[in-house]
């Protein structure tokens, strides 16, 4: 298993919160998400293709990178 973090935009709120993480969870390969409001990112623990994690939040109504 391995951890990416990557930064997100948008978030305003816990729902914000919420919403980034069962859209996280929902890809396959995601094993664990943790999202932090204060500093604008998520930790993805497992195996996703990180593109597809990407698209997710996208999806959700965020942005998202991965943290350089």
């Amino acid at each position: 298993m391995s951890d990416t973090v990557l930064n997100v935009t948008g978030m305003t709120c816990g729902h914000c919160v919420m919403s980034v993480t069962k859209a996280l969870q929902r890809v396959p390969g995601v094993e664990k998400a943790d999202v932090n409001l204060a500093r604008g990112e998520a930790v993805v623990h497992g195996t996703a293709d990180i593109q597809a994690a990407i698209a997710a939040v996208q999806k959700a109504g965020f942005g998202a990178t991965v943290k350089s």
